[in-house]
């Protein structure tokens, strides 16, 4: 096994008992480099409260990073941690 499937298989580990809505998230995430919680929002079609339980859940698995956006400091970037 390569050390990126190792990673992703530690990943799939770590997100199998969170929420069904914190599963959705991340595999937005999978497929989009780094989203803000609003994009995130109107990716999964989840209301942005449901999204930020599913971040918060996802942060403390360690699953996802986020900093803060450069453009506008008001905004958070969420990427997963692979």
């Amino acid at each position: 096994m390569s050390a990126i499937q190792h990673a992703e298989a530690d990943t799939l580990e770590r997100v199998r008992d969170l929420p069904p809505s914190a599963k959705l998230v991340a595999k937005v995430l999978e497929y989009n480099d780094t989203l803000t919680q609003s994009e995130l929002a109107d990716e999964t079609l989840l209301p942005p409260r449901t999204v930020r339980y599913a971040l918060n859940r996802l942060e403390d698995a360690d699953v996802v990073e986020s900093r803060f956006s450069f453009t506008d400091a008001r905004k958070r970037l969420y990427t997963l941690d692979v």
